[in-house]
């Protein structure tokens, strides 16, 4: 059977040069890097030099650069710290952020007390910025997350302009980098952001490890306690293969931008463009969206509605209709209800998601499919 892999935006297939680098780490850099022998500080080698390479791709110190599991660790760890540690009284955020920032904000609004305001999102999934610019007015200790690229529509917002906001208003600000980090470019000496969060495998590295950025001048106080890895700040003998997996696939994926990058923004402008000629009424539906990312909303009966990944799935193709991280729920995505009208929601909308992997031969089959549905 035919398979084919349009789900990117949920995870990407590790590149050979980076399985490559993992297992001769493995099997050469094996010490623990916490350890003073020779095998030990090969290790912590690897580590800083995964470290460096991040940053040189970011434009940010090493310094700046922690190592956590994943970006939800990450995220868990900087909100609770700004709440515990900075006195942060307020976070601002929206209803379509991943449930990694919006579950952990609920959790610090029960266990703390703190206020929370919503910016609003208009119908075609960008931010209100009227009303985060007046929500950012008041006199409390704010701290702002709002993500980078939407995971479920890839609409893209501003971080300069929010960055700046922020700025001006005495506002922290977190950001989900988790779909842009290794497909955008990002100058963190010039985007006025205090902290970041991204993970490997959204760029073709490994599972099971991310990392967080934080600005020199913040300090974050451990969430995990034990040994003094990571500044003393994130305790427990670091994943050194892992670590070295993800720099190496992010220092590949900036190496290949450009070229990748247009060659993944004219597949999905060629799926739209077949999706819409096979089935005329399908739309895309977010404006301003990633080059990777395609939410549409096709024009099948409700009863279609509950079966469509599946039929899809019978036939080899990979596709989600959002976050994997909610692929369990039967509830329509708490994305695009903050977007569509009831009559809508009812209908599929599925999320496409590419890579430099995919070719228009997918595409293709993905619509022959669907004419058979």
């Amino acid at each position: 059977m035919q398979k084919v892999y349009l789900d990117n935006a949920a995870t990407t297939a590790i590149r050979q040069e980076v399985i490559d680098e993992m297992v001769q780490i493995m099997q050469q850099d094996y010490g623990n890097p916490s350890s003073t022998h020779s095998v030990g500080r090969s290790a912590k080698a690897v580590i800083e030099t995964g470290r460096k390479t991040i940053a040189k791709c970011l434009n940010c110190k090493s310094q700046e650069i922690l190592f956590t599991c994943s970006a939800t660790e990450a995220t868990n760890w900087i909100l609770r710290s700004a709440v515990k540690d900075y006195g942060v009284k307020r976070i601002i955020t929206s209803k379509v952020e991943h449930h990694a920032t919006l579950y952990t904000v609920l959790a610090l609004q029960e266990e703390f007390g703190i206020q929370v305001d919503y910016v609003g999102v208009l119908p075609n999934g960008t931010l209100d910025y009227a009303q985060l610019d007046l929500l950012l007015v008041a006199e409390v200790i704010t701290l702002v997350s709002l993500m980078h690229v939407n995971n479920e529509t890839g609409v893209v917002n501003d971080i300069n302009r929010i960055g700046a906001m922020c700025h001006q208003n005495k506002a922290l600000f977190h950001c989900d980098t988790v779909q842009s980090v290794g497909k955008t470019e990002i100058d963190l000496q010039e985007i006025p952001i205090d902290f970041i969060v991204a993970s490997a495998h959204k760029f073709h590295g490994p599972k099971g490890v991310g990392f967080a950025f934080v600005r020199k001048s913040l300090v974050l106080q451990p969430m995990l306690f034990g040994g003094e890895q990571e500044k003393g700040w994130r305790a427990g003998t670091e994943a050194v293969h892992q670590i070295a997996g993800m720099a190496k696939a992010l220092e590949l994926s900036y190496e290949n931008i450009n070229e990748e990058r247009d060659y993944i923004a004219d597949l999905k402008s060629y799926c739209l463009q077949q999706l819409q000629a096979a089935f005329p009424e399908a739309r895309e539906n977010a404006s301003t969206t990633f080059y990777n990312i395609l939410n549409v909303l096709l024009p099948f009966s409700e009863d279609k509605t509950t079966m469509i990944l599946f039929n899809l799935d019978m036939k080899g193709i990979a596709v989600s209709r959002g976050s994997a991280c909610q692929s369990g729920s039967l509830k329509p995505s708490h994305v695009l209800a903050e977007m569509l009208s009831e009559d809508d929601l009812k209908k599929p909308s599925l999320r496409i998601s590419f890579c430099h992997y995919n070719t228009k031969a997918d595409i293709d089959y993905l619509v022959e499919v669907l004419k058979e549905i």
